[in-house]
């Protein structure tokens, strides 16, 4: 469905791209991580034709970019809304901007309306919204024309728990009905919750592919009790149930708390930069 290949892009002396790859099957649904500048705004907007690479190409189903625009559909990273329309003019607009009209577009509209929980609020202006519910409309424009691809840039940024599941529920479904799915995001949990494959990007190319239970392997996360003196331990490990029932069955004193963390996106990036400089 998208093959991007080789993309370069420069903006004066900073190179955004620096050969950046990536495929993206038909119901596949790819999160593209990576810290801020590693590159993947620039290969989202390149992708929707927003910009062109200064080299490499990009194809979507086998056409251009600027030939495939009405099968994308794009939820940018900063909210892009006009302010003094509603919810329900949003939405025309956007299906007709995408080719839909009459009973399509009505009917369009409210399977989106309710999957993305805009009913109070769908005669609204988006001026009066809350960040949470802009979000979730600027997610029901890029959907509405059922896309065969779709580019959400961390759609939940600063987003309330009610958007973010709304969010996710609609990503699985529509890739379940063949979309590829490119969802840029620094919230780990979201893409195993969507089962995403990970792409890790940094200084302008994938660096790296795979399930998170691949990239992590071997990784240590930490498991921490906290005492009823509050005493604090902390131990780093690659086995977190064995060693949380061992640090239970050996503490001497009643436990308060238990956390267990598994390995993060940060523990992730600290594991390729060490691979990179050795």
């Amino acid at each position: 469905m998208l093959e991007a290949i080789d993309l370069v892009k420069r903006y004066g002396s900073v190179k955004a791209l620096d050969g950046f790859s990536l495929h993206v099957a038909a119901g596949e649904i790819v999160g593209l991580v990576g810290h801020n500048g590693a590159g993947k705004t620039t290969f989202v907007e390149i992708v929707s034709y927003l910009t062109r690479p200064d080299s490499g190409h990009v194809t979507i189903d086998g056409r251009s970019p600027a030939s495939a625009r009405g099968r994308i559909g794009v939820a940018p990273q900063h909210i892009a809304l006009y302010p003094s329309i509603t919810v329900r003019e949003h939405l025309e607009l956007f299906g007709k901007l995408a080719g839909l009209r009459g009973a399509a577009l009505r009917t369009a509209m409210d399977d989106l309306v309710v999957a993305m929980r805009l009913t109070d609020f769908i005669d609204r202006h988006a001026a009066g919204l809350s960040g949470g519910q802009q979000r979730r409309v600027q997610a029901a424009t890029a959907l509405v024309h059922r896309p065969t691809l779709l580019l959400l840039d961390e759609p939940t940024a600063g987003a309330d728990l009610e958007t973010r599941q709304a969010m996710l529920d609609v990503v699985k479904q529509r890739a379940g009905e063949g979309a590829a799915v490119v969802y840029t995001t620094h919230y780990l949990p979201e893409l195993t919750e969507l089962q995403a494959t990970i792409a890790v990007a940094r200084n302008g190319r994938v660096i790296v592919r795979g399930t998170y239970d691949e990239l992590v392997a071997g990784l240590p996360g930490e498991v921490r009790l906290t005492l009823d003196d509050e005493q604090e331990i902390r131990v780093s490990t690659t086995q977190p149930a064995a060693t949380l029932i061992d640090l239970l069955s050996r503490a001497e004193r009643p436990i308060t708390t238990v956390d267990v963390r598994n390995p993060s996106l940060d523990d992730l990036y600290r594991s390729l930069a060490v691979s990179d400089a050795s």
